[in-house]
């Protein structure tokens, strides 16, 4: 049995060998056992920014945050505040590795549209092999063959443009295993065909069939037929999961942070797709930075306690009571420190809270500060505007180079934030300055332009520096083309953190009607005659 105290100065004692080698082998078992009931694939968004690298580990600051207040520089003017070495170093990006092109992710999309070609053709192959291969034996095209023609004409570019909307899109992920249902709408659009061409080899081809107008209005039933089978897919891809059937539950692992969908009829792996859509889109950027602070106060907590086998300690402790003389001076010194150990009072909460405030204070000034700093360059900027009016038009400036020439001014105040909030790798200058060049083209107010850094916003929002890694993992215990179910869990993990996802069905609502008079709560009220005088 392993405890942990308060380490005194004179009893330090470590784990025992057979309890470390048994806890060992209860971890391995249990790894084993959940990597043989798990699995494991992946999903890749089909994004084309560059995957980051793992931010978890990203180096602390351990500059000092009053650095700005207790160092004295010498500028040449007041509103340029920092040096141009200082701005060459703001907010550098970090580059990734660039990941290979990978064409296996069009393969789908290939597929699509060779199905497509192959559809579009039949129609006029066989319009066009009676006319090639025995034109002198066929019948003269009358007024109602040619009627049949423009009808063919206008369903087959009813066809491509229908097909061209609902198949012929970007991809925007490749999916782990393959798409059930678009597999079988293509097998039956093959097969369609296939019954089509041995229908025309065997009874047209071979016979020399000299009714053309019959031929033409077999190719006109096939355009039919393949209307109905577009009609099907529009059904079943983008109709079928409309409805709402399930709420899923979706918590980030490493800060806790939730969000609830309605999800119609999906599988496993596109229900997880269109939660990774969600979640680009509704949670805020992941920023492990702010969780280095927990870690470093917990082994900062950790670092005042010994571990020590009681058992063993005790153990020791007896043989030593009974061999050696002074036995009762020795138990009257170990009872004496373990009691001493016991009354220490556990102080970590006081810690956090004196920290909490500590930090919010330093936050609060540090956004007093920022605010002043933006609202004074953009009054500044305001009165050049007003100056620039009374020059000639040649010798205006560019909203670029005002938000070049504004920055300096408020680079500090905004680098200072973003160190205390711990957002400095969300924020790279470039992206600043062009921000700040939107806003001024736009006309915008500082609080506008303060909006971004004071409030953290979706991954979305930050481009290419704020994406995480564009490989996802789904792992799930049931198949990943199964549809979902009530109950149903699987876990989407990126390089530092992972999303858990648990799906619920929606209860069946039933709605009752109670009719109520429209006189029964209706009163009359009377009043007595008689008053007081």
């Amino acid at each position: 049995m392993a405890t942990a105290f308060p380490s005194p100065p004179s009893l330090c004692l470590s784990l025992s060998c057979s309890e470390r080698s048994g806890r060992d082998r209860h971890k391995s078992h249990s790894r084993d056992s959940s990597s043989r009931s798990d699995k494991n694939v992946t999903i890749s968004t089909s994004s084309a920014q560059p995957p980051l690298p793992d931010q978890s580990s990203a180096p602390t600051d351990a500059q000092d945050d009053n650095w700005g207040e207790t160092t004295t520089a010498v500028t040449g003017t007041s509103d340029h505040s920092l040096s141009q070495e200082d701005l060459a170093g703001f907010g550098k990006e970090t580059e990734g590795p660039v990941e290979k092109l990978n064409c296996v992710r069009f393969l789908p999309l290939v597929l699509t549209l060779v199905l497509g070609l192959l559809v579009l053709v039949t129609p006029l192959a066989f319009l066009v092999l009676p006319q090639l291969v025995w034109p002198e034996r066929l019948q003269a095209c009358g007024t109602a063959c040619e009627g049949l023609f423009l009808s063919l004409a206008f369903k087959l570019l009813i066809l491509l443009l229908a097909g061209w909307a609902l198949f012929v899109r970007p991809v925007r992920a490749s999916l782990p295993r393959i798409a059930v249902f678009r597999a079988l709408l293509g097998l039956l659009t093959l097969l369609l065909l296939l019954s089509y061409w041995l229908f025309f080899g065997v009874r047209i081809m071979d016979s020399q069939d000299e009714n053309y107008q019959g031929i033409v209005q077999f190719a006109v039933s096939l355009v039919d037929a393949l209307l109905f089978i577009h009609y099907l897919a529009v059904v079943l891809l983008e109709i079928r999961h409309l409805q709402p059937s399930f709420s899923v539950y979706v918590v980030r692992s490493t800060d806790g942070e939730t969000r609830h969908y309605n999800l119609g009829q999906l599988s496993i792996q596109r229900a997880a797709l269109v939660i990774l859509e969600y979640y680009y889109k509704d949670f805020t950027i992941h920023n492990p930075a702010l969780l280095t602070a927990a870690k470093s106060r917990a082994a900062k907590h950790l670092a005042g306690l010994k571990v020590y086998n009681v058992d063993e300690f005790k153990a020791k402790l007896k043989r030593y009571l009974f061999d050696c003389a002074g036995s009762d001076a020795a138990t009257s010194q170990s009872r004496a420190k373990i009691a001493a150990a016991a009354r220490q009072r556990d102080t970590s909460h006081n810690e956090l809270y004196y920290e909490e405030a500590e930090h919010d204070r330093r936050v609060r000034k540090r956004r007093a500060r920022l605010v002043v700093a933006v609202e004074e360059a953009f009054t500044h900027v305001r009165r050049l505007k007003e100056e620039e009016k009374k020059k000639p038009p040649g010798d205006e400036m560019d909203p670029r180079e005002a938000a070049q020439a504004m920055f300096p001014s408020m680079a500090r105040a905004l680098q200072k934030y973003l160190r205390t909030t711990r957002q400095q790798h969300c924020h790279s200058m470039d992206s600043i300055q062009a921000h700040l060049a939107f806003c001024i083209t736009n006309n915008m107010t500082p609080k506008a332009f303060l909006e971004s850094y004071l409030n953290a916003g979706p991954t979305l929002q930050y481009g290419r520096e704020g994406w995480q890694a564009r490989q996802w993992t789904l792992v799930s215990e049931a198949s990943v083309t199964s549809p979902l179910r009530h109950g149903t869990e699987f876990q989407l993990k990126s390089s530092d953190f992972c999303l858990v996802v648990t799906s619920k069905s929606i209860p069946h609502l039933k709605l009752s009607e109670e009719y109520v008079h429209p006189k029964s709560h209706k009163f009359v009220l009377q009043l007595q005659s008689e008053t007081s005088v």
